[in-house]
This record gives structure tokens, sequence and C-alpha cells, in this order.
């Protein structure tokens, strides 16, 4: 598992500055006031998968007509009136965030018809997922290329593919994740400019700078090879001048890198970008304005790097950005260190100053780079935003300046006021901010412009000096292509919508329209006028039925007229003929509960009456991470059934809001496509990240896992989630936090009052930051989707009950009894609950560092003589330190933690305990940097009984540890021969009265003896272990020891030839 980010209490107090322009201003502008609502109006021109895809980008013609890409390789035009038709269809490679990206408009067009776009070929390369571990040999067969062409487009808006004429190759690593970048744009000199990502995975470096230079990695998790490399497009800001013919490009004066400058692109402006996602070109000054975003780290950490922040960027000149080396001003704090993957050591940060080096043997440019510039506008982190841009997620989109035309008689262009005004989208906050630029290059005044849409994507202004809008969406059909004009106050257009059911059948085909949802934004009386796309005569009723009787698709446009005379138009597409295909997505379920890092089944049942019998290889399911209100697609399979790994996420802040969605899609001989999608839900989740509640307000505290809870609450207070299937959970652990009189938290479905599935008490814990885990057993589950409700009980009228931090959903088997779960803490310090699915309930007691500790009040010390606890790291490793009473009380034991391989890799480490425990139970950790290692389960054993894990041995000879899941902790000291040995030097046979195995062996069986201080010493017993009938059907055998020798203990295996058996656990007691 890649770790998340060390905990919330390391950050760093910083200074928040603002860099404008190379100088350091230490206070933002007054705050603007937003601009008025009733001067503009938002004219909807599209909507819906049909007329638009998963939209990308956009760029506006010279007759106001709209091109607009989806990432599928559509093509679209939009005219000026709504009518959406389809230009063509490019065949694109589109794992993961590739496939068709930026699109604009030749400078030319007028008379060249010449278009732009910047897409990803399909190639020859495989589908799935790119191996994370292997040789150059398996990289080479994901290379892959992007693609900058130039292209006609015909006088009937008719994407000519043979026109095509490949200007700029960017060549790409594939099969991973992400940043593409890909948007276009032309300067007053003709100038073609072109943003590119660094096309690296961002999900296992720990929310950090991704800069793995193991040989045997995949290179897409080492960003230098490309926004660091002088040598590389990828990561840049790219400049070139197209020749008249499209075969060549020429590269204009004033690059970063003259033409002939060894190991280096002279394509490039600009360089050090993580996703330059959207960026514009002011046309008056030449000067670019570009959105880049960066990492998630949710904290400042010293020996990693700044948390989490994004930058919008004015460029003025040729430099570096910093990226992956520093971000936003680029101070020590925002630079980052130098780091050895997996898991370091840290090692000195990069000199962003004077210009880093970059020494990954991936690097084929320049080792020293130029030092970093400043970000125009940096946000999020500890940096902190611009108040005028509220809180959320961090997602810069760019967008354009607006440039007054006094000349022109648009009726609807933006007033002279907002002339030279930097309109800047934001695509998880929803907002458009008027931004103005101070004489000296800063930013002024900001604005927000009246903007009732979703996810912003794309902007431009149009030749009517309208702002165009491409809007995302969120995922529920709702994507759209907005014209926001300017009337200054007056009456303003109404708003059509339209939708008809059905959209697809064989003729004669009956459809019931409907124009829900039209209005007239001053309430005025709607006429109707519904144009059938058929030849026949148009209906004026507000809901009418059409009956097609010839095979074809049909545009059918609702035309809404306010009684000014001012309209409004929708448009639905029909498709006779054809019935679009059914698709069910079994599984997973609406809201199963799952753990990162899972291998999760699906299930898809696909139906379709033209099809007849569905080709599975032609149904794809993709996975994508939900993080907020936006999700990044991560992989994909084709197929009926099968199983989707579902990544541990390391980009994103522990506390994150963070989800699985599920998407299963056919495309039917026709060309119709059906999607069915499902979110899943993590068994971990912060509270703060409800859906809806009642009565709570959030609270901040520093010792909470994202620094947030739901708190001030009172009895009858709640939160709720949807969708939700807990069907298959067991319990529920709550991390909970009380300086008042504590109460219940009931867990309910359907509402407040629904369905009572579980109880858990919350006594006062002493403090608002004093947090401990309390567990309610769950039962009378829902066997479906529903809404989740935790409930807030306790003396009514109190007030300030509790504060719940998270909540885990616990499922499968419960443990052995007698043993502890690690995350069932009640203090600590440092540690947080981490989800594993192969944990004992799915979770952990994990992002152990240095120092931490955690404290078990209900579990005594008292006559312990063994400790084992069940362990995984992806870490370093450390040591645990068994103590009595307190965090600095007697030692009575430790033993050391190895690193497993992974944090989803578990095994048992045991030890033996002095006895002279007298208080409650508290772990200590120690090690090097870094996350150490998690703890699922522990036991303490008492009454002179001590069990050792057979794999848990010293030192050995011949013995190989043997994977095998009815074992305790799932391994065995395995593959036995005779004359084998294995030490244990936790344990002294010093008093030993017996010894037991537990064992399994398919082979001949043997003998086991038990000796004290070495393979050769004394001998105490032997045991005689038979075949039970196969590796993994365990039998228990024992004997009685004679004499009393102080050493360690040793096993000495004899027998025939080949495999004997294999030991899972040893006992001894005294």
């Amino acid at each position: 598992m890649s770790r998340p980010h060390p905990r919330l209490w390391t950050r760093l107090a910083v200074a928040a500055v603002l860099v404008v322009a190379g100088s350091v201003v230490t206070t933002g502008p007054a705050r603007a006031a937003d601009l008025p609502a009733s001067d503009y109006q938002q004219i909807s021109l599209a909507s819906g998968a049909n007329e638009l895809g998963e939209p990308m980008s956009l760029a506006v013609m010279p007759n106001r007509s709209v091109i607009h890409t989806a990432r599928g390789g559509q093509v679209r035009i939009t005219d000026v009136n709504g009518n959406t038709s389809l230009a063509g269809t490019l065949n694109v490679y589109t794992h993961d965030e590739e496939g068709l990206q930026g699109v604009a408009v030749d400078p030319g067009f007028a008379t060249n018809r010449h278009i732009w776009l910047y897409y990803s070929p399909r190639l020859s390369t495989p589908n799935g997922d790119a191996p994370t571990t292997g040789t150059q040999t398996d990289w080479n067969t994901w290379k892959g290329q992007f693609y900058l062409s130039r292209f006609t487009l015909t006088t009937s808006n008719t994407l000519d593919l043979a026109s095509e004429k490949i200007v700029l190759r960017v060549d790409n690593d594939r099969g991973q994740c992400c940043h593409a970048g890909g948007d276009i744009d032309f300067d007053a000199q003709g100038n073609l400019w072109l943003t590119t990502g660094d096309d690296t995975n961002p999900f296992e470096s720990n929310s950090y700078t991704p800069i793995d230079e193991r040989t045997n990695r995949n290179p897409q998790f080492d960003a230098q090879r490309s926004s660091a490399n002088t040598n590389d497009l990828r990561g840049k800001l790219i400049r070139i001048k197209p020749a008249a013919d499209g075969n060549s490009y020429s590269i204009p004066a004033g690059n970063m890198f003259p033409a002939g400058t060894a190991n280096t692109r002279p394509e490039i402006y600009a360089m050090g970008f993580r996703n330059p996602f959207r960026m514009s070109v002011d046309k008056a000054t030449g000067i670019v304005y570009l959105g880049d975003y960066g990492p998630d780290a949710g904290a400042t950490d010293p020996n990693r790097g700044p948390g989490g922040q994004v930058e919008f960027n004015r460029i003025t000149s040729p430099g570096f950005y910093g990226w992956p080396y520093c971000t936003g001003n680029n101070t020590t704090a925002e630079t980052y260190n130098e780091y050895t993957f997996p898991s370091g050591p840290s090692q000195a940060k990069y000199n962003c100053a004077g210009g880093p080096a970059n020494n990954s043997f991936r690097n084929t440019g320049l080792t020293t780079l130029p030092a970093a510039k400043p970000a125009w506008i940096r946000y999020g982190g500890d940096a902190g935003s611009p108040p005028e841009f509220g809180g959320g997620s961090e997602s810069p989109m760019g967008g354009p300046v607006y440039r007054y035309d006094a000349a022109s008689t648009s009726t609807v262009k933006f007033p002279q006021s907002l002339d030279g005004r930097y309109f800047a989208g934001e695509y998880g906050r929803r907002w458009i901010k008027a931004i103005a630029v101070t004489s000296s290059g800063g930013y002024g005044e900001i604005s927000g412009l009246p903007w009732t849409g979703t996810q912003v994507m794309d902007m431009a202004f149009g030749p009517d000096g309208a702002l165009y809008v491409l809007d995302y969406g969120t995922g529920s059909g709702n994507q759209a292509l907005w014209r926001v004009e300017y009337i200054g106050g007056t009456n303003r257009n109404p708003i059509a919508k339209a939708a008809g059911t059905p959209t697809s059948g064989v003729a004669p085909l009956t459809v019931a329209f409907s124009s829900a949802g039209s209005s007239d934004p001053e309430g005025g009386a709607l006429t109707y006028s519904w144009n059938w796309g058929d030849g026949t005569a148009n209906s004026t009723a507000a809901n009418p039925s059409h009956t097609y009787t010839a095979n074809g698709t049909y545009n059918v446009t609702l035309t809404v007229r306010d009684p000014q005379g001012l309209t409004g138009t929708a448009n639905v597409t029909i498709t006779v003929g054809n019935t679009a295909p059914t698709v069910t997505l079994n599984l997973p379920g609406n809201g199963q509960l799952f753990n990162f890092g899972d291998s999760v089944p699906f299930s898809v049942t696909v139906t379709d009456p033209q099809d007849g019998t569905i080709t599975c290889s032609r149904v794809k399911v993709t996975y994508f991470l939900g993080h907020d209100s936006h999700s990044h697609q991560i992989t994909s399979q084709n197929g009926c059934s099968g199983t989707l790994t579902v990544p541990s996420d390391g980009e994103h802040d522990a506390a994150a809001n963070i989800y699985g969605v599920f998407d299963a899609e056919y495309t039917d001989n026709g060309g119709l496509t059906t999607h069915s999608i499902r979110t899943t839900q993590p068994k971990h989740r912060q509270a703060e990240h409800f859906g809806a509640q009642n009565g709570i307000q959030p609270a901040t505290h520093g010792t909470a896992e994202g620094g947030t809870t739901v708190g001030f609450v009172d009895n009858g207070d709640w939160i709720s989630f949807t969708p939700y299937n807990i069907s298959n959970a067991t319990s529920i652990t709550a991390r909970v936090s009380s300086g008042g009189v504590g109460g219940t938290l009931e867990v309910r479905s359907g509402s407040a009052t629904g369905t009572l599935h579980g109880t858990a008490t919350v006594a006062p814990t002493g403090g608002w930051d004093t947090f401990v885990n309390v567990n309610a057993n769950l039962s009378n589950l829902p066997s479906g989707t529903t809404t989740l409700f935790l409930v807030f009980k306790g003396v009514t009228g109190q007030g300030n009950l509790f504060d719940l931090d998270a909540f885990t959903f616990n499922t499968g088997t419960t443990p052995p009894a007698g043993t502890i779960e690690g995350e069932a803490f009640t203090s600590q310090s440092g540690v947080q609950t981490a989800g594993h699915a192969g944990a004992s309930g799915g979770q952990t007691v994990g992002y152990i560092d240095n120092g931490d500790w955690a404290g078990y009040s209900n579990v005594t010390t008292v006559g312990g003589t063994g400790f084992t606890a069940r362990i995984s790291s992806g870490g370093p490793g450390g040591t645990i330190t068994i103590r009595s009473g307190s965090q600095t009380g007697p030692v009575l034991g430790s033993v050391a933690v190895p690193n497993t391989g992974s944090f989803d890799t578990f095994a048992n480490v045991s030890t033996t305990l002095n006895g002279a425990g007298t208080g409650p139970l508290f772990l200590t950790f120690s090690g090097g940097s870094g996350a150490l290692f998690d703890i699922d389960t522990f036991s303490i054993a008492r009454g002179g009984s001590t069990t050792i894990e057979g794999e848990a041995w010293s030192a050995q000879s011949g013995v190989i540890n043997a994977t095998h899941p009815p074992a305790s902790g799932g391994l065995t000291a395995g593959h036995i021969e005779n004359g084998d040995w294995a030490a244990y030097s936790q344990m002294n046979t010093s008093g030993a009265k017996t010894a037991a195995v537990r064992f399994s062996s398919a082979g001949s069986g043997g003998t086991v003896q038990i000796r004290s201080g070495s393979q050769t010493g004394t001998l105490l017993g032997s045991i005689t272990l038979p075949n039970t009938g196969g590796w993994e059907t365990f039998q228990n055998a024992s004997t009685t020891l004679t004499g009393n020798v102080s050493g360690t203990l040793y096993l000495v295996f004899v027998g025939g030839s080949g495999n004997l058996f294999d030991i899972d656990t040893v006992t001894i007691t005294k």
C-alpha cells in the first residue's frame, strides 16, 4: 500500500505570501463585490451525453458556432441557436485520462477552414494497465504518442479525416494514469501554443512528488523524466509557428532554449508543470494565463515536502516553474526533499532558488535547471487562498482574458469595465472569477461571475464578446455547453428544457415529449414550438407526442418564447430503427463497501434487440477514483465479468473525500451507447463528508484525522450518506471525543428514525481533542442500497454531546478469542486507523511514525508472559515496545517488525514478556523515517503459555517461509527438509514444561526436536509429526519437556527425503 501523508499536526506555520510578477506582497487586494446577477444571462446551447459526450475542450468559430471535443474522439459543432451535430470521430486511445483533448480554430479559418486537435491515436498499444514493475523491454510495449494535428472542416461542417496533417508528435508512456494537458491556443502573430502534462502516476508517492528512481519501476512514477527534462515535451508550455502547408513548423524567437542547444527541445517556452490542463493567450499582450493542478498532500512534512497547493500562472517570459521539485512561490517550505522510494530515507531539499539538479537516470536533458519562477496566484496548502476563492477542492481550470471591442455591434458583449480581466474557472469549487490585473502585473480585484452550472471544463470569449463555457457535469448526464451574455439588467432569455421517452426504438416509434423545467427568469408565460426534425408540422403543445415512421436519427428542437419575444432552445436526439442497449452493472452493488487495494469482482448484463447475442469483449467496465465532486479514470477491463483491482490511493490526503465509481458501457452495432454506473464506498470515511445533516456544525481539532469533526451535536441531530450498502457489515467503529457529557451514536437506514441497526455508547473522553474508538455490533441490516444515517442521542438541550471524527465499517470474520484489534486503542499519539482488505475487520492501526504510541485502557498487562502481533509493512519496519501503565511506563518486552513487502502483506511477530506488568497496556513505536508499519491485531499470552509464529524465526538453516491462508498470519515455516533448523531468540527455554506445535504435511512427516542454545544444544523433547493429508490441513501435537536449561529455543527437523512438514505455530508452557 502507498502510505498517506504524515499526520496533520505536523503542518508547518508558513506565512501566507503571494508572489506577483517577481515581487512579494503580503496583503491581497480589497475584497470585491460579485458581478450583478441581473446583468447576465446563461443560455444553454447543448446538454447531455448525446450532444457532448465526456466534454473536454471548446473553441468558438467566427460565426459564433462552437466546436467542442469529447475524450472518446468525437468532434461536435453546436451552432448559435443550439443545434448540435457530429462533425467526425477520431480513433483514440482512452486509457485513464488519454483520448481527444484540445481543439483550436486556425487564425485563418475564414478562408482555410482549418482546425487543430490534440489527441492520443489508438496505435497498437495493449489493452489494460501497464505493469508497475519490470524491465525496459516491458515499458517499450507501452510507448505511445500524442498528435497535434491540423484538419480541414468542410463547408457542411464535416471533419475531413483524410486532410490530417500531423504537425507535432509528443512521445508518452501509456497504461498508467495521469496528466495529459492538451490545451491549444494561438497568439496574434499566428504562433501555436500547446500545454502538455507530466504523464506521471501520482498515486504511489504519499501525495508528495513522484520521483521514484528505482530501476525496476515503471518510468511513469518519475516526473523527472518529463516535467524536469529539458529534452522532453511533457509537462511543458510549447510554442511553435506552423507552416502554411501544415507539413512542418518553425521555432519563434525567444523560446526557452535556442534551436541547436544540446539536450534540449527548442519547442519549449516554459517547463516544470504538473497538469497545465487549461491555458489561454491574451492576444493583446501575448501573455499566457495557465492553471496548473498540484498534488493533494494534506500537510507539509519537513522530510518530504509541502502540503498540496495549486496555481494560476501568468507567464510573461520563458522559464522553469518548479515541478516536480517545488510548488507555489518555491520557498524552502514549498520545496520537496530528494527521497529514496519506497520508504526513504529523505535527503536534502532541492535547490529551487539556485536551480535544482535533475539527477534521475531517466533524464535525457540538462542536469541543472534554471531557478524556479513563482506562481501568480497560489492557493490551498499552507498558503491558504484568496478569500474570494472560498473553500473546497483545488482544481484550477484557467480561462481567457476579456478584451472589449468598441467597434462591435454585439448586444451581448461584456461591458468595457471588464476589459483586461482574466476569467478564471474552478472545476471543483464550481465558480468563475473575473480577476483584475494590476499595472505591475499582480492580481487585483476578484469578482464572481453569475454562474449556475457545475464543473467548469473550458471557457472562451466568442467574437460576440459573450463567454462560452463547457461544463463537465457531475456524472448524471448534466454536462452542458453554455453562453453567458451581458444584458445589463434588461429582459433575459427564457430557459428551455426538453426530454423525450423513449429516445430510441424501431419504427413506428411514438415518443412522449416534455418541456418540464422550462422557465422564464422574469416569470412570464411561455409559448412552445417543437420541430420534429422529420419535415412534419410543428407542435405548439407544451408536452406533445410524435410518431416517427421512418428509420433515421432526428434532432428535435424545442423553442420557448417569452412575452417580449426572446427565445430559448433545447434539443433531443431520437434514433428510429435501433433500440439502445440495456446495460446493468450487477456487481459491485451501488454503495458497496470496499478498501483501496481490494480486488473488486464485477458482473454486467447486456441486452440489445438488434444485436442479439452480446459479444462480451465489447463490454467495458471502468474504475474511476472519485474525489469530492469529480473523478479520475484509473483502470478498465473488457468483459461481462471479471475482477478490477482498485489501486491504493497515495495521491490524496488520508482524510480526503474519496470513493470508487464503476462504469459499465456497451455500444451496439447501430452506434448507441448505454452506461450503468455504481458508486462504492470506502469502509473508512471521515464523518465531515456527509451528504446531508441536521443540527450539527463542523468543528476544527488538530488531533482529528482530517483536522475537522462533526461537532456541536445535540440530541436528535444527524448526518447522512448515500448511496450505502452495508449488508455485509458486522460492526462499526467510530472515532469520537467528548469534553461534554457524551451520549450514544445510532446507526440507522432510510431516515433518522429508520431501522436501528446498532448503538455505540460514547463516554466523556476528557477533552474535545482526546479521541477514542467506540464500537457497535450491527444487525437487521438492509439487503440493498440505502441512505445511511448516523444519529446523535443524549440529554435533550444539553448541546455539545460529543464529536464524531471518522467511522469504519467492519466486515468479515471475528478474530480469535483473546485477540485485540489494533485500531481499538483508547488513547494515542500520532497513529490513525487505516483500511486494508486483508486486515481483520478491514482495518489496522496505521500511519505509525517514530515516537508514536497507542494505549489500551481495557487491556491489562498483569500476568502477561507473551505478546504476538499481526503486522504489515511497506516501509522501513521498526520496533514495538510493550509497556505497562503509560507510554513511558516499565518495559515488559519488545519485538522487531520487518518490512513484509507491502502494507497489505501481513505476518505475525512474537516475543516473551517479563511478567512484571501491573497496569493497562501501552505500545510505543520506534524506527526510521516515514510510515513504519501497521498493526492489525495482537494478543497477550497469560498463565505461562506463549505462542510464537513458526515463520518468526530469528535464524534458520534451510527453512523458507510458505504461504497458506488457513495458517495463523497466513504464513508457515515451510519447505523443511531433514537436518534443517530454526531458532527463536525471542523465546528462552528456561522453565519450559511443555511444547506444542501446529503443523501440516503432505510429505513424509518426521520429527521436530526441541533444543536449547543451539541446533546441537541440550535436547528437551521431541514431537512426531505425521502426514496430515495436505499442506493446508493443520493438526496439533505436543510433548512434555525435560530439564531446565536457559538458552534460545531451537527447533531441529528430522525425517526422510523431500519436504517433511510445515510449522505454523509453536507454544511453550512454563
